[in-house]
């Protein structure tokens, strides 16, 4: 079993593999790699995998970044240190996912369902990998959230999310920006959100703005090969498409 870590704590790689190797005789780990560019790297010459240990939040971002730039044929088990309310959300990437910091039946337990669902996608569809079986039955069941609870004085409101244009952080703060011009707080991080909405209709494109396709009234050319956008409720800033993810945007936009 030949095993990737993509792990940006040194110790927490070490004790994974560790874990690993006591548990599976067979398992070699064959690399680690601590970032978001560095795992884009290695998977681009193409390694011989049979599994992947991803840690959601990585020393440059997010780990679902990497698929962006690069085809993951691996399966994958998601280590994370959110709550389970956000695990819920982030389950539907993985065959699996384990709670930080690891514990050993976990991690047997994962390994496990490696092998079953390793065995079945080898007996009865040999042309689909584990991990694509994976992802279309749990997308199934997937449901997204069809609207936000903002607070206003001492009042609740609901902002269904038809009615959102866009999400956008400020100063260590998450806001929601509606099509009437409206703007309120809300108590998620912008890695939640893109978990929580559906990704037919919302892209992240940078680190602090998650856009609706319909709040865009027009795109322009930038510099340093990127793109910026016109909204049609204006933002406090330029928001503009970041230069790692323009080809993920323009494949978004060509659905």
């Amino acid at each position: 079993m030949r095993i990737f870590i993509v792990e940006d704590e040194k110790l927490a790689a070490d004790r994974l593999a560790k874990m690993l190797l006591q548990l599976e005789s067979t398992a070699e780990v064959v690399a680690t790699a601590p970032s978001v560019r560095k795992a884009v790297e290695l998977l681009k010459l193409k390694p011989q995998l049979d599994l992947i240990f991803m840690d959601i939040q990585l020393a440059d971002g997010l780990s679902f970044e990497i698929f962006e730039q690069v085809p993951v044929e691996v399966p994958i088990v998601f280590t994370t240190a959110y709550d389970a309310y956000a695990i819920k959300a982030f389950k539907v990437n993985s065959i699996d996912y384990l709670l930080k910091p690891i514990d050993e039946d976990e991690l047997a337990a994962a390994l496990e369902k490696f092998r079953k669902l390793n065995r079945q996608s080898t007996a009865a569809t040999p042309q689909l990998g584990a991990l694509e079986q994976a992802m279309q039955l749990l997308n199934d069941s997937k449901n997204y959230k069809s609207r936000f609870i903002v607070k206003v004085g001492d009042h609740l409101h609901t902002i269904p999310i038809e009615d959102v244009d866009y999400f956008y952080s400020f100063e260590k703060a998450t806001f929601l920006q509606c099509s009437s011009g409206k703007r309120f707080a809300i108590d998620y991080i912008m890695e939640q959100l893109e978990q929580l909405v559906d990704p037919q209709h919302f892209f992240r494109v940078n680190r602090g703005y998650l856009i609706s396709l319909k709040a865009i009234k027009d795109i322009v050319a930038w510099s340093n090969s990127r793109l910026k956008l016109e909204l049609r409720q204006a933002a406090k800033e330029d928001v503009v498409v970041s230069r790692e993810k323009v080809q993920a945007f323009k494949a978004w936009l060509d659905r």
